[in-house]
């Protein structure tokens, strides 16, 4: 039997496709709203880009490796490089927005 192991996070963040990931707690109520934002990010942007929800209370160790101080907090990645970050709520058109950039500066 075969068994398949998920890429770590420092893996995933290392691809060139753009990563999104958003910083986030359960306790958090501003957090609660980034879901369906995201979804829509997703929807409009397909197979572009990847995104991530990351729990820092069940990954504190990577929380503190990024200096999380507050929650939520959007990160994109690319090539293993933080090539944008922004604390807070934002709309699915100012992500897009944002990757979209990314994206054109190859």
């Amino acid at each position: 039997m075969e068994t398949t192991t998920k890429p770590s996070f420092g893996e995933i963040i290392k691809g060139h496709k753009p990563v999104l990931v958003d910083f986030s707690a359960e306790w958090c109520g501003p957090c609660k709203m980034m879901p369906p934002i995201l979804k829509e990010v997703k929807d409009k942007m397909g197979d572009q880009v990847t995104i991530l929800k990351l729990d820092i209370d069940r990954n504190p160790a990577v929380a503190t490796a990024y200096g999380i101080q507050s929650v939520p907090t959007l990160i994109v990645f690319r090539d293993g490089q933080i090539k944008w970050r922004q604390s807070g709520v934002l709309r699915a058109d100012q992500i897009k927005q944002v990757l979209d950039g990314i994206l054109s500066s190859q």
